[in-house]
């Protein structure tokens, strides 16, 4: 199948169970996205939404016990599904970068920082072995923004404070630039005077090297400050997606208009923050209507048993009944 030369990543109608206490819980439930080159996207929502597991289908990473029910996934014009494990790491090894929440949690604890990296830039463009200094494993921490790199290679992980363990992390995903980076609240560990720092280092170095990246946050202010293009998830689906500046100063579907007025410092001074009643469904099998429909402001009849279809309006793509209509408020004088 011929696929865009500018897509990354890409997932068709993605369904995705996990085996739960030999239960299925679907954390995906026809989910499609694509990421185009150089693009930094950002994929919002509540936990339980689904992010998580759609940047690790769209990567080929799932855990064992999760698995592609249907649908597609292709990281370029490689198919994920039916390739193999070996295939796949591969794959992910020459193409792909990934930086994860915890970032001294994910680095090897018994391994020096300077060998790790040298690991990763001995790996090559190519997937081959190639020959790697020391000069190139201080000057990578050095782009990294890292003090002192050479102390820095000689340190274990643990030695290293988060901001400095996850530029380090950064430096590894990104030493053989990557089609994509594959970023997983890649700060929500991290104190919050580093924070924005630390995306603002990712985004830069990837930028400088054409590589998209792929950011699940629930900062949402750091995702209108950095990204190019949003998606805002739900119950296994992408509810909204498009660009940035468009989708936070118009939100078209009543989820995204409810997630941004519950986002901490758009609240009134003295006012309270909105918080969305309900909670998020957990799906054991697809769902027969809309799912936000139990907690949405905007309610139809139809809304609770029947599927919503895709709506493109001047490049934003709203998964809802009636995306245009007037909005009809439901009666919360008792709650």
């Amino acid at each position: 199948m011929p696929r865009c030369a500018h897509t990354i990543l890409e997932g068709r109608d993605l369904v995705v169970e996990y085996r739960i206490r030999d239960e299925p819980v679907r954390a995906l439930d026809d989910a499609s996205l694509t990421v185009a080159r150089a693009e930094v996207l950002g994929i919002v929502g509540e936990s339980g939404s689904g992010k998580s597991t759609l940047g690790l289908a769209l990567s080929g990473a799932l855990p064992r016990e999760a698995r592609i029910h249907s649908g597609e996934a292709y990281v370029e014009d490689h198919p994920v599904s039916g390739t193999g494990e070996r295939a796949l790491r591969e794959l992910r090894r020459r193409r792909l970068g990934f930086v994860f929440q915890d970032p001294i949690g994910t680095l090897d604890p018994t391994a020096r920082v300077g060998r790790q990296v040298r690991w990763a830039l001995e790996r090559g463009a190519a997937g081959r072995s190639r020959s790697t200094t020391s000069d190139d494993v201080h000057a990578l921490l050095a782009q990294v923004r890292l003090p002192e790199p050479r102390a820095v290679a000689r340190s274990y992980p643990h030695q290293l404070s988060g901001g400095m363990a996850q530029r380090v992390s950064i430096a590894i995903a990104l030493a053989n630039r990557p089609a994509a980076v594959i970023a997983d609240e890649p700060t929500a560990a991290l104190d919050a005077s580093i924070q924005a720092e630390i995306l603002e280092l990712l985004v830069d170095q990837a930028r400088r090297h054409d590589t998209a990246v792929v950011l699940m946050s629930h900062d949402l202010p750091a995702v209108r400050r950095y990204c190019d293009r949003v998606a805002v998830m739900y119950g296994g689906r992408v509810v909204e997606e498009g660009p940035t500046a468009r989708l936070f100063e118009n939100p078209a579907h009543p989820y995204t208009r409810a997630l941004l007025a519950s986002a901490l410092g758009r609240e009134q001074p003295g006012s309270r923050v909105e918080a969305i009643p309900g909670q998020p469904p957990v799906l054991r099998a697809a769902a027969a209507g809309c799912a936000f429909a139990p907690r949405c402001d905007s309610v139809l009849p139809d809304c609770s048993a029947t599927r919503p279809e895709v709506h493109d309006v001047d490049g934003v793509r709203t998964l809802c009944h009636l995306p245009a209509v007037p909005v009809h408020r439901k009666d919360r004088s008792h709650a």
